[in-house]
């Protein structure tokens, strides 16, 4: 079985991405303009992955026997533009950060399938962030 502290990590992995897929889709549905138009599917799009993303973890911790939180972590809808996409660009670093530290610690439990799932979010949390940060040069 999964140690407390893998558990604490997948829920806080579930939070962030109840957090995000929130922020992402206010984003998405607050921000007009022309600027926001070509931004506004896309923050659509992504919102829609780390729902999904929260559903997969959420899946795998009620498999290690833990109870996924229904809380998020703070969100953070902005006033700009550029304040939107700056803070979405630190929560994906946030999250890259937290998925590698997620790696490691299941690999040391030999948590394959857990290491292999976060591997699997680790590249779209990198693709969002590479995004966010291709955004704020046209910002």
């Amino acid at each position: 079985m999964a140690s407390k502290k893998l558990l604490e990590m997948l829920n806080d992995a579930i939070a962030r991405e109840i957090q995000v897929s929130i922020q992402y889709m206010w984003q998405h549905v607050q921000w007009s303009g022309v600027k926001g138009f070509a931004v506004q599917e896309e923050l659509k799009k992504i919102a829609i992955t780390e729902m999904k993303h929260a559903e997969t973890i959420a899946e795998r911790l009620v498999y290690l026997g833990g109870t996924p939180t229904t809380k998020p972590t703070e969100i953070f809808v902005g006033k700009t533009l550029k304040e939107m996409i700056q803070r979405n660009i630190k929560d994906e670093e946030n999250a890259i950060s937290l998925y590698k530290e997620i790696i490691a610690q299941a690999r040391t439990e030999n948590d394959v399938t857990t290491a292999v799932l976060f591997e699997g979010i680790l590249k779209d949390e990198e693709e969002h962030h590479d995004t966010f940060t291709t955004l704020m040069e046209e910002i």
